[in-house]
């Protein structure tokens, strides 16, 4: 069975690019002795973190409790929560986790820390190194909050901006060497080597790509795996096309230096400007052959992750001869 002939709106996979993705940046971090851990919030599967794994990963990065819970499950044995973890629930949780996996975990507060107590797992702190997210606010009060924790193994942070290495290394002048030192983002996965400090790197976008990464210069076109196959519904006026992928489908959250909720492979020339739950709006004013009613469009989403979240299950394929349709177990674990 052909890609062509599924139903719409599908979420698909190339699984030649999601390859060719997950050996280029092993590569990369072999080649300058990091570790990878990758961020399976992108794809939620434990089938394609088996495949980063065997590709020689250190272990997966997972955002939430639930997400942790469905890799544990799944044999994955090497996990880093990089989310906060607050409230009486979660700790629970956690404890029950680290009875076994081996589970590290990232904080940045004093009652993020205290409410580790008891609990076999590794700390990592947080820094905020300019990008205004979580994480401690000073290399003092990393050292201070580093103090604190009994199993502290190092630093984490995300992305890399400029003064990273030197806001980083200023830590270590006051705590001493350290097991780990935590970087992640795809934009700037190619170039981590260049901090001098890094020693575990954490990506998740790069196993599909998305229009963000396209637009920052991170995943070529060729190289973005992940489709949202859709179908032309209306053409109401010679401009405007309506798809059957709305916000419920695409992702609305917006790539920077672009515009619009996606790229279409078959129209590079038209934009999709509107999402409303089911019409995805589509200016074609600029495309010469806009498409007809019925027409099957392939389109990149801005952001992959947000998008895989959506569906329930993805397609992969080779040459658009689909390998396997496989259930997204971790979509939607959120807590």
């Amino acid at each position: 069975m052909q890609i062509d002939e599924l139903d719409t709106p599908s979420l698909t996979a190339d699984l030649d690019a999601v390859e060719r993705n997950i050996a280029r940046v092993q590569h990369y971090c072999d080649d300058h002795g990091i570790s990878l851990r990758p961020h399976v919030k992108t794809h939620k599967l434990p089938e394609l973190a088996r495949m980063q794994v065997e590709a020689g990963a250190r272990g997966i990065t997972c955002q939430k409790l639930g997400e942790v819970e469905i890799f544990a499950d799944a044999g994955f044995d090497d996990i880093l929560i990089s989310f906060p973890i607050i409230g009486e629930s979660k700790i629970e949780r956690l404890r029950r986790l680290a009875e076994r996996v081996r589970v590290c975990v990232a904080v940045d507060s004093d009652e993020g820390a205290d409410a580790l107590d008891g609990i076999d797992v590794d700390v990592l702190i947080e820094c905020d190194t300019g990008f205004g997210r979580t994480g401690v606010q000073s290399p003092e009060e990393a050292a201070r909050l580093a103090g604190t924790v009994e199993r502290f193994r190092g630093l984490m942070t995300y992305p890399t901006p400029a003064g990273t290495s030197e806001w980083l290394q200023r830590v270590l002048d006051l705590v001493g060497e350290v097991d780990c030192i935590s970087v992640g983002g795809t934009p700037t996965a190619s170039s981590v080597h260049e901090l001098g400090i890094a020693t575990e790197l954490r990506v998740g976008t790069y196993v599909y790509g998305d229009r963000a990464c396209m637009a920052n210069g991170s995943v070529p076109l060729e190289d973005c795996a992940l489709r949202v196959l859709a179908t032309v519904v209306s053409t109401p006026t010679r401009e405007r096309a309506i798809v059957d992928a709305g916000s419920k489908a695409l992702t609305s959250d917006l790539a920077e230096a672009t515009t619009g909720y996606g790229f279409l492979l078959e129209h590079p020339e038209a934009q999709v400007y509107k999402l409303n739950e089911e019409h995805g709006h589509v200016d074609v004013s600029r495309c010469e052959r806009p498409p007809r009613i019925g027409d099957r469009v392939s389109i990149v989403p801005n952001h992959a992750c947000g998008a895989v979240n959506m569906y329930d299950e993805i397609v992969l394929h080779r040459g658009g001869e689909i390998v396997e349709t496989l259930p997204i177990r971790a979509r939607g674990r959120v807590r």
